[in-house]
């Protein structure tokens, strides 16, 4: 018979999965009114073990921003197994928020925000002439029609490594607007326009800043040309404004095979 595989020890780097909705939260961060899903995440992980713990995560998401696979480490001072973290963090979080997967005994050289070599995005818009109602708050809304041919030609002098400050919050803490975006993928189901994004990271508010901008061009009120030239000039003003938090999922970060993590969730639509 093999060794048995030995349980988490005191001290140990834990990993969790967790997805959640943004809609009742005031983003992922921490607030001194308890508000952030740090806060609720943090408050149940205290529950659980009896003791505070510190969570550093993966990506921050906004106020209305949603997540199915953001990922947080923390160094347990107590030994519990896998299945245990997952059924026993659960019990005390709300509704809207759950751990999906836990890992233990990870490398303590394992960080959630510093061992991703890349992020995933998508954005769900529904283009419709009448508002959402049973998806309210889980997707963003346009009424005028969108040319799936404009958004995707306008789209692809967004690929590679570029200066994204036009597209930059001025918030943003980020050292370097200089980013590197792999892929945009668009496509129809249905009255829902998806937009699916994978970049080795972004800027604060980049994603809803790229899709309202987009949309000038899929609905005819920007030619496509007017998006490279935007880019060019990195000029947040000359860009459109930052588009509606609702249809924002952080689908997750990509982190080397070395630390044995699941993969970023497969994200499906409309996601309702």
């Amino acid at each position: 018979m093999g060794a048995e595989h030995p349980g988490p020890q005191p001290g140990q780097r834990v990993v969790l999965g967790l997805s959640y909705l943004g809609s009742t939260a005031c983003g992922w961060q921490s607030q001194p009114s308890g508000c952030g899903v740090q806060d609720r995440l943090e408050r149940a992980l205290q529950q659980f073990l009896g003791q505070p713990v510190r969570t550093v995560c993966a990506g921050r998401t906004d106020a209305g921003v949603h997540a199915l696979g953001q990922v947080v480490h923390f160094d347990s001072p107590l030994q519990r197994e896998e299945f245990s973290w997952v059924r026993g963090v659960n019990a005390f979080l709300p509704r809207d928020v759950a751990v999906q997967w836990a890992r233990t005994g990870v490398s303590s050289g394992f960080d959630a925000r510093r061992s991703a070599f890349q992020r995933r995005y998508r954005y769900v818009l529904r283009n419709h002439p009448v508002r959402p109602a049973l998806d309210a708050g889980r997707v963003g809304w346009t009424h005028r029609p969108l040319d799936l041919d404009r958004l995707r030609a306008a789209a692809q002098c967004l690929l590679g490594t570029h200066d994204f400050s036009a597209f930059r919050s001025s918030e943003c803490q980020a050292r370097s607007p200089v980013k590197t975006l792999h892929a945009i993928d668009i496509q129809r189901v249905g009255d829902y326009v998806v937009f699916d994004l994978r970049a080795n990271a972004f800027l604060h508010h980049m994603v809803r800043n790229l899709v309202g901008s987009l949309l000038a061009v899929g609905n005819g009120s920007k030619p496509v040309e007017w998006l490279a030239d935007v880019l060019q000039r990195g000029d947040r003003s000359l860009a459109a404004p930052t588009f509606m938090p609702d249809g924002l999922y952080f689908v997750g970060p990509d982190y080397p095979a070395e630390f044995g993590l699941p993969a970023a969730p497969h994200p499906w639509a409309p996601l309702f």
